[in-house]
């Protein structure tokens, strides 16, 4: 089972098979059914009260369309439904349907975005033929934001670096991110960052793989990188700690969806090959 994005249905996609991916703010809509949660089928919100404005297609489920939806903030759900975060549905939504759910939350973040122009204040239109808000009146183009940002795993022969950072609501250690600056190449940001946030040197940056992730709106790019020198010394403002680890000694780490992990996954295959 595979999510496949897109912006426009297929000529022939049966509507009523469809998935809806329904957000009050960031929480999504989601019924359970023996300890499992999943989304709903577009057939089953037919009771929902939501303006068919506000719904968008985002792409294809194997053979179900994708809709996404911006519920009112007085939305309440019905009887075995429930408004849960994104991040509380890691690992309870299969891989593919969590997917999905992460592009839907990103299109209903821009909708809501760009309700307005932000240059001259006029009500925004969407366009027919793209995913795109247009201003009617100065002609201003709004395309769905996307935060470019940088992720590394540095190794140190056996060793892999990860950290902890403060922002992580669950207690688990990672590889090093950080968002590209105006101005910068993805090169350029992951050596300063690395520098700003582990005190230490990199050589050897290789591209591993990219990822969209819209907590808000980034577009998490990939890489490897080997230790070149320097002492390990974390920033103290958004990284708590830091160390040195190899593959018997992880501690917890984040779940198998993210990069972060393909990243870590990736390094500890690469391990037993050498062995």
């Amino acid at each position: 089972m595979t999510f496949s994005p897109a912006v426009n249905p297929q000529a022939d996609a049966e509507r009523d098979k469809g998935l809806l991916f329904a957000f009050r703010n960031e929480e999504l809509l989601v019924n359970k059914w023996d300890d499992w949660y999943q989304v709903p089928h577009l057939t089953d919100a037919c009771g929902m009260v939501f303006k068919k404005s506000k719904m968008h297609y985002i792409g294809n489920l194997e053979e179900k369309p994708c809709y996404t939806v911006e519920l009112d903030e007085v939305f309440i759900p019905e009887e075995s439904y429930y408004l849960i975060g994104l991040r509380e549905l890691y690992g309870e939504l299969d891989d593919q349907h969590f997917r999905a759910a992460l592009t839907g939350s990103q299109v209903v973040n821009w909708a809501r975005m760009h309700k307005y122009c932000g240059r001259c204040g006029a009500i925004t239109d969407y366009s027919g033929t793209e995913r795109a808000k247009i201003c009617n009146k100065c002609g201003s183009v709004y395309y769905p934001r996307i935060s470019p940002a940088v992720i590394v795993a540095i190794r140190r022969g056996d060793e892999l670096l990860l950290l902890k950072n403060k922002q992580f609501k669950r207690d688990f250690y990672s590889v090093l991110a950080g968002f590209v600056e105006p101005g910068e190449s993805l090169e350029e940001c992951l050596v300063r960052e690395v520098k700003e946030e582990a005190g230490i040197e990199v050589k050897n940056i290789r591209y591993f793989g990219s990822q969209p992730w819209p907590f808000p709106n980034s577009l998490m790019v990939g890489f490897t990188a080997d230790y070149a020198g320097g002492e390990l010394q974390v920033d103290g403002i958004e990284i708590s700690d830091a160390d040195w680890f190899t593959p018997d000694n992880f501690p917890n780490l984040p779940g198998p969806i993210s990069i972060a992990r393909k990243l870590i996954d990736a390094f500890v295959e690469d391990q037993k090959v050498r062995k």
